[in-house]
């Protein structure tokens, strides 16, 4: 009981020690990272018999990893590259079908693709799309070149390349020392006869579980980013971007236009004519003749019934 017990001790402690050695790579800056081998950190315990499994080279007397070998790793950088451009077509809605077989057909895919319409200052509609497939890294550059070969032009043209190494193998490293920690709390969990001990490494293992799951996310995506490049066009109908024509002018056609402007003022005025002849003015006599003939009389009466004023 005593031997499992001190057992069990040494487990806990190995354990203590390899979650600190996996919190240690995340306290170091991008250039520090760079300065040690994966799961090495300065101050920190190495728990590894070998090299690290991207550092194959022979260390020296100094157990520094040999020149050769550092060119080697810093060789086989992991890049994410990605580019948007814009390009002035004929067929907005068939040059992104092309795009998108192109993608298809390098073993890439269609990652979202929009057709819509723009409207010119004239009111005319033109369409316009938009298109983001992703291809294999090595076929970027040529991707590319086809995009702008079957354009009349590109007015835009951008490309970016993050350099994410120092993170990627951060996190390879942390993923390495957190599934020790897995392992040696499976190893409590078989020798351990406490039910306390049971499940307080039984919490602990879903803990590290689940943060073993995050890592390997993130590491899944700097490696489908950087395999797969992400291009995204912007595709402009070739209507939308021709100037404005303005015609010679015809001095016939100005007067032509002053005439009929003129006619239909006429026209209007004449309407005016009639409809206050036909209309208005026997509205106007039918209601205004009875009331002038009222005010005459009120005001006659009020004048009879008035005295005269005495003059002095």
């Amino acid at each position: 009981m005593k031997k499992r017990t001190l057992t069990v001790l040494f487990a806990v402690a190995n354990l203590s020690a390899i979650l600190l050695a996996a919190c240690a790579p995340a306290a170091l800056s991008t250039e520090e990272r760079g300065l040690y081998p994966e799961g090495e950190a300065v101050g920190a315990p190495s728990f590894a018999e070998e090299p690290a499994a991207g550092f194959a080279g022979e260390l020296d007397a100094g157990g520094v990893v040999a020149n050769d070998a550092v060119a080697d790793q810093a060789a086989e950088r992991l890049v994410i590259k990605n580019a948007s451009l814009s390009i002035v077509v004929d067929d907005p809605e068939q040059r992104m079908k092309e795009i998108g077989d192109m993608a298809e057909r390098m073993g890439g895919f269609v990652v979202s693709s929009n057709l819509y319409k723009t409207s010119l200052a004239n009111g005319t509609e033109v369409p316009a799309a938009y298109i983001t497939v992703r291809v294999p890294a090595d076929d970027f550059l040529a991707a590319l070149e086809e995009i702008r070969e079957g354009a009349i032009d590109v007015p835009n043209d951008n490309q970016s390349g993050q350099d994410v190494t120092a993170e990627y193998t951060d996190l390879q490293s942390r993923l390495r020392n957190l599934e020790n920690a897995a392992d040696l709390l499976r190893q409590i969990m078989e020798e351990a006869r406490d039910t306390e001990d049971v499940l307080n490494a039984f919490n602990q293992l879903n803990s590290i579980t689940e943060q073993i799951e995050v890592l390997k996310g993130q590491i899944k995506y700097y490696e489908e980013s950087a395999a797969l490049s992400a291009i995204s066009v912007d595709i402009i109908a070739n209507e939308a971007v021709q100037p404005i024509k303005v015609g010679p002018w015809d001095i016939t056609g100005v007067a032509k236009e002053a005439i009929e402007a003129l006619v239909k003022a006429l026209q209007g005025i004449a309407e005016a004519l009639v409809w206050l002849t036909l209309y208005v003015l026997p509205i106007v006599l039918i209601i205004g003749i009875p009331a002038w003939l009222i005010f005459r009389g009120l005001r006659g009466w009020y004048d009879r019934r008035t005295p005269p004023k005495r003059s002095r």
